[in-house]
């Protein structure tokens, strides 16, 4: 059966993907195999793949793919998370589509309405994993939101609970206005926004200095610059600094706030910064954190005017139910219609904004529930600084040591419906217990408030954060809680690696940690790899908003998934960020059609039983180069380092295997094969196919299956066929190679020069200044050279083209058509070059504190390229005097 001339991708893609699902050989039962797990980082429910998600999944398919092929029971645990806000807002926008007002509706009736647009469009993510080729235990799928999964949320909450290590309190949180809920930190974005500082008078209400001896007062106000004029109503006080000169006539004052002419002190503290507008603060505890703990400090009330919708409440006395932001340009306007604005400048500021909603981000003082993080942060810091969980880089260790030791407890409710409920229970009186279920919350009334009227019960109507549940995710996702001794517990926890993001190591990574030693005393995983940020070849974050991100499925649809596997890792070196650039996937498919093409050209070879093996060295020099290329491999493997093992197979596939070992072996044109060579050639090719299934596993499987390899048995696919292991390397043997390789390289180079044609025969004569036996390489000089004539001399051949290969002189006689001027300037530049490059490595060997400290090998390989280079300078020094004689 002859191939097509080029790789098509969809004729193959879903037809594999079929085979191996029917065939079972994504799922994994334990048995008596050492296991390896992943747990895929659960995507939002709500999306859809995007190219963090492709750079994410397709480096844990690769390792799960390898460790299958090395005979380990490997398990890939998928699903999804509820992900409460951002679906509550897809379920709230589908109403509203509807007709439908969230408030009108039961929660009964909202879950039930969450719950058909998650079976509706809760599974595309996965789906589309699927096209990218990921080798997940579908079986296995799970999601957040699933029952048992839910009851684990539940216990862990009443457990934590019960251990004092969660309670409810008044803090300052993060506050959604448009979600009207409380998010956490990872969930807001900080934006650079054009913004302007609004300079405002406040009245001074006495100007009498405290003491005579100071100075009289310069005005009869201060100013205070602001970027939000409309909390002015929320002030407390006026903070300025005790070491300022310019506000000391202000100690002990008061002043008056615009507008609504309430009273407030000026404080003194040195956290205000001096230079910053005009070197004093408006304290405002209520909607802002750093006034907040500045407020505590210093005794001040705290005055909420924003409703959680981010409208003014009662309490801003004036422009009440207006909407921040417009009472944001009335208030300026006020302002300066009572003479109290000097000035207004633009100003350029980070604002935090939710991840889900894209609303501005209100600090705002709420009743909520938190977990406590001290307890908890300690064990978790121990596993990473012993080495148990190795962060790849380590780059990220010291990040990950100073957020634990500086850990803040979490906000862990969340005002929403879609969730899991917190399981606190309320009476009539406001008094409450934390129980599972409301039989058992009136039994713990009982026992805690005897004297109560039982009267009827509500549970409370917060859910808790989604990072609640995923927190639980290594051994919820094995029902470790469920049933804590069950098999697959036992067996596959802890997992072996964790694939994620840097940005999400403290709030997810970190938090699973302290899990896994709460609940099972072991470290949930060994390894975390932490990949980069998908930046477009601009350095910016790709993103829907700047339209710089491709759709993954299109890219798969133009390039094919091996294409856009091998494209977005070649460029993604673990834990910096990627510089995408389309050009990448279609290298990647130019990849794919290499491999394709010289299948076809060793499928294509016509066998001679009878023909002698002439091709031992070029077999031979191929055993070691592909036993040296898996040995690196396998190195950079181990470090985590996948970038670094895709450019490794792919310099042995494309520049060991196709431009020098097929150009080796290849017989001359209509001639054949030796039978020998010929079957070498495709065990060659077999163990190629197997190195590369992990990065490209629907072009290797289809080619796997080909008749070149003879009939394969039905379940005896390139998916679970041995993974290569290395063999003995012959590094004496590689050496004289890549000499004979740069002999070949120059001679053509020569042709190009001289403008000889390829089929043109040339004579070549060697003087041999090494001790590589040439008679074993004649054969493939002169076959990738056109080497009519080749033999050794002892001196040199004057009136030739000549090269240094190594320490070994080459000739080439071109009779009348040699220039020996020009001939004289390359060797001049060659020598010019050499020169220098001596310097350079004299400098490095002259100096004291790179020789001592310097790895052994590395200073011995400096003095080798001292002596080599010392060695062909006096060589082309003898050919210049040769062409001057």
């Amino acid at each position: 059966m002859s191939l097509p001339k080029t790789y098509n991708p969809k004729e193959t893609e879903d037809k594999w993907y079929r085979f191996w699902l029917d065939m079972k050989f994504f799922r994994s039962v334990p048995d008596d195999r050492e296991p390896y797990t992943i747990v895929i980082p659960p995507p939002n429910v709500t999306g859809v793949l995007h190219m963090g998600h492709m750079l994410n999944n397709t480096i844990q398919d690769v390792l799960i793919r390898r460790a299958r092929m090395q005979g380990k029971n490997a398990c890939w645990v998928p699903g999804t998370d509820h992900a409460s806000i951002a679906t509550e807002a897809k379920v709230v926008a589908m109403l509203t589509e509807k007709g439908i007002d969230k408030k009108d509706v039961s929660r009964e009736e909202f879950m039930s309405h969450a719950y058909e647009w998650k079976d509706k469009y809760g599974g595309i993510i996965l789906k589309q994993l699927e096209k990218l080729g990921a080798s997940c235990d579908w079986d296995r799928t799970r999601f957040t939101m699933e029952e048992d999964l839910s009851e684990a949320v539940i216990d862990t909450f009443i457990h934590l609970y019960r251990k004092g290590w969660i309670y409810r309190g008044i803090r300052m949180v993060n506050w959604d206005p448009k979600g009207k809920t409380a998010v956490s930190d990872e969930e807001v974005i900080r934006k650079e926004v054009n913004q302007k500082l609004y300079y405002i008078k406040y009245q001074v209400s006495d100007l009498r200095p405290p003491t005579s001896d100071l100075p009289p007062p310069t005005s009869d106000h201060i100013v205070i610059a602001t970027t939000r004029p409309e909390t002015i109503m929320a002030d407390s006080a006026i903070c300025i600094n005790p070491n300022d000169s310019r506000y000391t006539h202000l100690k002990g004052k008061k002043v008056i706030i615009p507008l609504i002419g309430r009273e407030i002190p000026v404080i003194e503290d040195e956290y205000v910064d001096m230079e910053f507008g005009t070197g004093c603060l408006k304290v405002t505890p209520a909607h802002d954190l750093n006034d907040y703990e500045l407020g505590v400090k210093h005794n001040l009330p705290v005055i909420d005017i924003l409703n959680d919708d981010g409208s003014l409440n009662e309490n801003a006395v004036i422009l009440v139910g207006e909407d921040r932001f417009a009472a944001r340009k009335k208030i300026v306007l006020m302002l300066e219609e009572q003479g109290c604005l000097e000035k207004v400048e633009d100003y350029k500021s980070q604002v935090g904004f939710s991840e889900r909603t894209d609303s501005a981000i209100e600090p705002k003082l709420s009743l909520q529930w938190f977990c406590k993080m001290s307890e908890m942060s300690g064990p978790a810091l121990d596993y990473v600084l012993n080495g148990e969980i190795k962060l790849i880089p380590e780059k990220f260790n010291n990040t990950y040591r100073h957020w634990m030791e500086n850990v803040k407890d979490w906000c862990i409710s969340r005002q929403l419906w879609w969730g899991q409920r917190i399981p606190a229970w309320y009476n009539e009186k406001g008094e409450w217990v934390v129980a599972k279920s409301e039989s058992d919350a009136e039994a713990e009334f009982a026992l805690q408030f005897p004297g109560s009227p039982k009267g009827s019960l509500r549970q409370d109507d917060d859910v808790m954060d989604t990072w609640f549940s995923s927190w639980l995710w290594p051994i919820s996702v094995f029902d470790g809680f469920k049933d804590p001794e069950n098999a697959d517990i036992k067996y596959y926890y802890p997992t072996n690696d964790l694939v994620t993001a840097p940005e999400i190591l403290f709030f997810w990574v970190a938090r699973m940690i302290m899990a896994g030693h709460e609940f099972r005393g072991a470290a949930p995983f060994k390894n975390v790899y932490l990949t980069g940020i998908v930046r477009d070849k601009q350095g910016r974050k790709m993103s829907k908003s700047l339209g710089n991100s491709p759709d993954p499925i299109d890219l798969i649809e133009k390039y094919g998934a091996d294409g856009v596997r091998v494209g977005m890792l070649l460029c993604s070196p673990a834990g910096n960020d990627l510089m995408f650039d389309e050009a990448y996937c279609e290298q990647g498919r130019n990849f794919a059609n290499k491999i394709w093409n010289a299948f076809r050209l060793v499928k294509g070879f016509e066998v001679d039983d009878k023909l002698p093996n002439t091709n031992q060295q070029a077999i031979a020099w191929f055993e070691s180069s592909f036993n040296q290329a898996l040995t690196e491999i396998e190195d950079n493997y181990k470090q985590y380092r996948l970038s670094e093992s895709l450019m490794g197979i792919y310099k042995l596939v494309w520049d060991d295997f196709c431009a020098w070992y097929l150009e080796m072996i290849k017989p001359a044109y209509q001639q054949p094969i030796d039978s020998e060579t010929y079957q070498i050639t495709i065990q060659y090719f077999e163990r190629i196919l197997k190195l590369l299934h992990p990065f490209m596993p629907f072009l290797t499987e289809e080619l796997w299956h080909d008749e070149l390899f003879g009939v394969r048995a039905e379940r005896e696919c390139c998916i679970v066929a041995p993974y290569p292991v290395a063999g003995m390397v012959n590094s004496g043997l590689l050496q004289d190679v890549q000499i004979i390789k740069q002999a070949v390289s120059e001679i053509r180079n020569i042709r190009n020069i001289k403008q000889i044609s390829p089929k043109e025969s040339l004579t070549l004569a060697i003087k041999a200044n090494s001790t590589i036996e040439y008679k074993n390489y004649l054969n493939i000089i002169s076959k990738l050279g056109n080497i009519g004539d080749l033999g050794m001399v002892d001196e040199k051949v004057s009136g030739a083209a000549s090269f240094i290969a190594g320490t070994d002189e080459f000739f080439v006689p071109l009779a009348d058509s040699l220039d020996l001027d020009a001939e004289k300037e390359r060797l001049e530049k060659e020598l010019d070059y050499l020169k220098g490059f001596l310097k350079s490595v004299e400098a490095k060997l002259s100096n004291e504190r790179f020789v001592q400290n310097a790895n052994a090998t590395v200073v011995e390989n400096e003095r080798r390229k001292k002596d080599d280079a010392l060695s062909k300078i006096k060589i082309l020094d003898d050919s210049l005097a040769g062409l001057n004689n």
